[in-house]
């Protein structure tokens, strides 16, 4: 009986019970749910069907409970919590607004598209669980391929079958040099290629989208390519290794802008060099036949609406 009781009375049901409770009228509790008072009436008496046994007994006060009523009134707010908050969860996970998503990106991308991004959809949805890799491109494409990220901002590597993804939206990387403001070249002007090739430099490894693009500039200005190098992925290494010599990083703008401009106290500026140095461009990238929850599929809207605010700008 129990559980027959349990899959037939509905939230309406529990609804009504409330209202009549707190109203004490049939009436007034019709009006307080937008029915009319006789379709109150077949509903309370549906109701005590279900239940087998009275549920309010009608007195010259208006409606009072019963031992069943009261029973049923009490879990009513309970119960009926529950559902608009499963409701509203549903409706949260539907618009992109609960759950969890993985995103990968390059530096420039991470600091450029996803942050932006990030920081809108917290404005929508503050419980969304958030996970954002930063790593160079062939990594990122192993772990979107592997189902560890939702999409990233990178490139295709050499070798790989674009096939695979849906590839959308360029966008270029620009490339600052970044010196201490001790550096001797630090308040230069229209700096040649050759005036750099001396000094020691802190970068990542050969082969890695930024270091060609210096490579290349060095190689175009007829200068020979730095052989004092450390080689890193670590942006925290790169920032240490700044502080403590006269070395040159390469680093995108959009890290260049953090450090620069927007960190107070770093000591660091960007070398005004006469040839800017562009690096290939980077996507947007999913996996094809791959589908995204819709908190993944928010995150990702938000990052192309970025992508067409700059576009705009």
């Amino acid at each position: 009986m129990t559980d027959t009781l349990a899959n037939r009375l509905q939230p309406k049901h529990f609804s009504l019970i409330k209202a009549v409770a707190e109203t004490g009228q049939l009436s007034l509790a019709a009006h307080a749910l937008s029915i009319t008072q006789p379709a109150a009436s077949r509903m309370l008496a549906d109701v005590e069907r279900l239940v087998g046994a009275p549920v309010f007994i009608r007195t010259p006060k208006g409606m009072e409970p019963t031992a069943v009523g009261r029973a049923l009134a009490r879990r009513a707010h309970g119960l009926l919590e529950e559902f608009r908050e499963a409701a509203r969860e549903v409706d949260a996970i539907k618009r992109g607004l609960i759950g969890s998503v993985r995103v990968g990106a390059v530096t420039g991308g991470a600091l450029g598209y996803i942050v932006p991004a990030i920081r809108a959809l917290k404005a929508e949805a503050r419980t969304a669980d958030i996970h954002v890799d930063v790593a160079p491109s062939g990594s990122l494409i192993s772990d979107l391929r592997s189902g560890q990220l939702d999409f990233i901002l990178g490139r295709i590597p050499v070798g790989t079958d674009a096939r695979q993804f849906d590839v959308r939206h360029a966008r270029v990387e620009e490339v600052d040099l970044l010196v201490h403001q001790s550096h001797p070249l630090a308040f230069a002007s229209k700096l040649e290629m050759n005036d750099l090739v001396h000094f020691s430099w802190v970068m990542q490894g050969p082969g890695a989208p930024v270091r060609q693009a210096v490579e290349s500039v060095f190689i175009e200005a007829g200068a020979a390519i730095p052989s004092d190098i450390v080689n890193t992925t670590s942006l925290l290494v790169m920032i240490a290794m700044l502080a403590t010599s006269y070395a040159i990083a390469p680093m995108s703008s959009e890290v260049s802008d953090l450090l620069c401009r927007h960190t107070t106290g770093s000591g660091l500026c960007r070398l005004d060099i006469r040839t800017p140095i562009i690096v290939a461009p980077y996507h947007l990238i999913t996996l094809k036949g791959k589908r995204s929850t819709p908190v993944a599929e928010r995150l990702c809207d938000l990052v192309l609406h970025e992508f067409m605010t700059r576009r705009l700008d």
